[in-house]
């Protein structure tokens, strides 16, 4: 009890000369503000250390929030960058994709100079999912004049022929497909022969073509306008191997297809007289 009464007796008189003290030194800078300054700076020293220490928790909140604000602003204009450089990359894409058409079409029109008559520009819209049918769907029907057994060609070659018609479509068997035959000649030695499908988009087979028949590889074929269904003299493709059994009184010779089958997106659709 003695011991408790003896501490706050303490207290108070410590209390008591704080109070003193800080009244003495009140009076003394209001009789003279720099007589103090000593003083001051003295007790500024000593303090600065333990106020760097006292204000360390709160100056490390502050850069903590500073970085991770930091960090999310820069995410965030990263995600920003980063879908604009994907719509300009889209952009890019979808230009350069306008120009290849463009380029396409200029092409497609431009075989259309060796040609005599009424030719009509169709679009492919759709492929006949089919592997075992070498078929598209082009965007003109009857309704534009399209009939069946009509030449289609392509800005570098023979495309195909078409089969069926619809009012606003018609499906059109390219020169690919196993049942595709079109009547050839080598612009070289004036050979003759026909060459059939074989399912492939870059390969055609001459059939019935003699041991002695004038070919070699890289003869130019082009359409002989036989049977009067396809131009004479487009483009069908080059002599590519021409192999000779002596056993056999046929040769397997095989060709390239000068058409772009599986990227042109156009055709040309031949009217009647296309015969130059």
């Amino acid at each position: 009890m003695r011991r408790l009464f003896t501490t706050e007796s303490s207290s108070k008189y410590v209390l008591f000369a704080l109070s003193l003290i800080s009244a003495c030194l009140l009076l003394v800078e209001s009789y003279n503000e720099t007589l103090l300054d000593p003083l001051k700076q003295g007790v500024a020293i000593v303090a600065r250390p333990i106020q760097s220490i006292a204000e360390a928790p709160y100056f490390l909140t502050d850069a903590s929030i500073d970085f991770f604000s930091s960090r999310n602003n820069l995410q965030k204009e990263n995600s920003i960058l980063e879908n604009r450089i994907r719509e300009l990359s889209y952009g890019s894409q979808r230009l350069a994709a306008v120009e290849s058409e463009n380029t396409r079409l200029r092409e497609l029109l431009g075989s259309r100079k060796r040609l005599s008559g009424d030719v009509l520009v169709a679009e492919i819209v759709g492929i006949d999912p089919n592997i075992q049918r070498r078929e598209v769907v082009i965007d003109k029907g009857t309704v534009d004049g399209v009939r069946v057994r009509q030449a289609v060609i392509e800005a570098e070659g023979l495309f195909g022929q078409v089969i069926a018609t619809t009012r606003s479509s018609a499906r059109v068997l390219m020169v690919s497909d196993p049942r595709h035959a079109i009547p050839v000649e080598v612009v070289r030695s004036g050979f003759r022969s026909i060459a059939v499908g074989m399912g492939l988009s870059d390969r055609l087979y001459l059939e019935n073509v003699s041991t002695t028949a004038d070919l070699i590889i890289g003869d130019v074929l082009v359409s002989s306008g036989l049977g009067e269904r396809f131009p004479r003299g487009y483009p069908v493709g080059e002599v590519r191997s021409v192999d000779i059994d002596p056993a056999r009184n046929y040769a397997d010779v095989y060709t390239s297809i000068q058409a772009r089958l599986d990227t042109s997106r156009h055709v040309l659709i031949l009217f009647d007289g296309m015969a130059p």
